[in-house]
């Protein structure tokens, strides 16, 4: 990923976007936030990876979703869907349904959002997940078998499915600090961070399941180093981003635990 610096296009909640563009400067990629309809389908066309993030949409950026979706679909450029507070609203929850059709590569999403995309519960407190990552494993195949998609439910253990063909893979990624709650974006970065590893991958001719994975891996570990010598969340964000930055491909595996079933 860093050898290729991959161009993620980020539509994404105007709270995070200054987050997200660090963070993912600091691991190796570079971001751009357009959204505006009359350009997001031009540049989704020649990003690497596409996040489209529906935490606090308005009509304009919604059309440029809409806009970037199609081009990136067309363009065979993989997409991110992070469905942030689906259930608990009207308008994201639908926008987030329709756009299952629509060929995400991946979906990151909590433990109740993912129940709630999946049509199996009201959502949680907000952005904040009130059911367990191990609750949401059902949800998270279902959805990856209607959708095509990778699909990761993060929490303290992250838990990475992909369900096609009656054919499953299913990776738990152990790592993260408590922090990673108290730092606003952290997530939504995250679905950034999974775009750039999935334009990385497919360049390479890798897996999609193991670029999510890795994306998991990587914000996890550095969460690990961060949380070692942070006092609270302000100096937490700084550590996290300097962990992303010089971190390399062996400290992370051995920061973090994968399982697979």
């Amino acid at each position: 990923m860093r050898e290729t610096g991959p161009l993620v296009h980020c539509l994404t909640n105007s709270v995070v976007r200054q987050i997200t563009a660090d963070v993912l400067l600091a691991s190796g990629a570079a971001p751009a936030m357009v959204d505006h309809p009359d350009e997001a389908g031009d540049f989704a066309a020649i990003a690497s990876g596409v996040l489209v993030n529906v935490g606090n949409p308005t009509a304009e950026q919604v059309e440029g979703m809409h806009a970037a979706i199609a081009s990136a679909r067309e363009a065979g450029t993989p997409w991110v869907l992070d469905p942030v507070a689906v259930g608990g609203l009207v308008l994201r929850t639908r926008l987030s349904t329709e756009w299952l059709e629509s060929g995400p590569a991946a979906i990151r999403a909590n433990a109740s959002e993912t129940i709630a995309l999946a049509g199996t519960g009201a959502g949680g407190r907000g952005v904040d997940s009130t059911e367990e990552v191990a609750a949401a494993a059902p949800a998270a195949r279902d959805l990856s078998a209607r959708s095509g998609a990778v699909v990761a439910v993060t929490g303290p253990r992250d838990l990475v499915v992909t369900h096609h063909d009656g054919l499953e893979r299913a990776t738990w990624v152990e790592s993260g600090h408590p922090l990673l709650q108290k730092v606003i974006g952290t997530g939504c970065a995250l679905g950034a961070l999974t775009a750039a590893y999935l334009g990385a991958a497919r360049a390479a001719g890798a897996d999609d399941h193991d670029a999510v994975v890795a994306a998991h891996a990587h914000a996890g570990a550095a969460g690990t180093v961060a949380g070692r010598t942070s006092a609270g969340p302000g100096s937490f964000a700084v550590a996290w981003l300097d962990a992303l930055y010089t971190l390399t491909p062996e400290d992370i595996a051995g920061l973090v635990t994968v399982t697979t079933e």
